[in-house]
């Protein structure tokens, strides 16, 4: 089967082909940041109209690059939530329409369910066995970006236990909030990890919060003021602003580290994944590679390009719900707060 999917959750329109014989055919993602970089944010009724312009054109290019036309479609996916409620309803709508006109089914995907199974589809013998029918191991999901930080126990596709989240700042918004502080233009938090590179380990030293106490939760938002108190008293220098984003950095990964490790101590479970745009993050991967070496566990993690969001994970993840019969009526229903243990498990055999 091939699947169309659509990803316009926040502020990049995201489409892809699909195909459960030969896996990703093609994918294409258009960015707003420069649309949004004057206000310092998404602004989201912007943000709607982009994917309004954008998301035709962009299935058209796919498509052709895919060597295929509506016609081959065998289904439709769609992010449904969560995300801001225009522009999910942009997608959904484009989505609907266009599995109607071709008679094919719809399916409505949760954003993050598309996160978490997007290392899956990178992994040829983990697709090859789903496609198979059979349930992958049970693993560790650590789901880090802008606007989620969530560690997730994987019994099976739409069975997910949450573990733990943050309690404030998502890690990836506390990137950009640090980045402004010091200074950076939006989006700050991939420039903050860039200059990080430069910094001189050690030179400022800031706590891993929430780690001298049980518990999985995460916070973030005091890890702010401390890089505001720091950079407020410094000489303001370009050296001392990398020295402080490295600082800052590593405080933030050796915390995800921390969890992940107590995450699977506390589930049993011998694999660990990790999606979402901060798992792009070089010195993240370096930590969890050597967490997982050191417990002789597995860790996985999508291509850097599909970190972010993007179309190949939804058509990802509605193959897989499509190939196990789940479908969508005519109605176009978005849910911009959806919780993802609220999803119906996935009977692959």
């Amino acid at each position: 089967m091939k699947v169309l999917g659509i990803e316009t959750s926040c502020d990049e329109t995201g489409v892809a082909v699909y195909d459960t014989a030969e896996g990703l055919r093609a994918h294409a993602v258009y960015s707003q940041i420069a649309l949004h970089a004057q206000y310092g944010g998404v602004v989201p009724e912007l943000a709607s109209r982009d994917h309004v312009r954008k998301t035709l054109p962009l299935i058209r290019q796919t498509l052709a690059e895919a060597g295929l036309s509506t016609t081959d479609l065998g289904g439709v996916a769609y992010t449904a939530g969560p995300g801001l409620v225009g522009a999910l309803l942009v997608g959904a709508g484009v989505a609907r329409a266009l599995a109607w006109s071709l008679d094919v089914p719809a399916i409505a995907v949760h954003h993050m369910e598309g996160h978490l199974l997007a290392p899956l589809m990178d992994d040829a013998e983990q697709r090859a066995a789903l496609h198979a029918g059979r349930q992958p191991e049970p693993f560790v999901a650590l789901l880090v970006s802008g606007g989620h930080t969530q560690l997730v126990g994987v019994d099976g596709i739409g069975r997910y236990r949450l573990l733990g989240e943050t309690l404030d700042d998502a890690a990836g918004e506390a990137f950009d909030k640090t980045a402004k502080l010091m200074g950076l233009p939006y989006p700050g938090g991939p420039q903050l990890a860039a200059i990080a590179q430069q910094g001189r380990p050690g030179a400022f030293t800031f706590s891993r919060p929430m780690t001298d106490r049980p518990g999985l939760d995460f916070s973030f938002s005091g890890l702010k003021t401390q890089v505001l108190l720091a950079w407020r008293a410094s000489d303001q220098t370009e050296a001392t602003r990398a020295d402080i984003a490295r600082a800052f950095e590593d405080a933030v990964v050796d915390t995800l580290a921390i969890k992940c490790a107590r995450a699977l101590d506390a589930t049993g479970f011998r694999r660990l994944v990790v999606s979402g745009g901060v798992g792009a993050n070089r010195r993240l991967r370096e930590k969890l590679h050597a967490l997982a070496e050191q417990r002789g566990a597995a860790v996985g993690f999508p291509p850097p390009v599909l970190c972010t969001d993007n179309g190949a994970m939804i058509a990802f993840a509605g193959a897989l719900r499509l190939a196990a019969g789940q479908h969508e009526d005519l109605g176009v229903q978005v849910m911009p707060r959806w919780d993802m243990a609220t999803l119906p498990a996935v009977a692959l055999a």
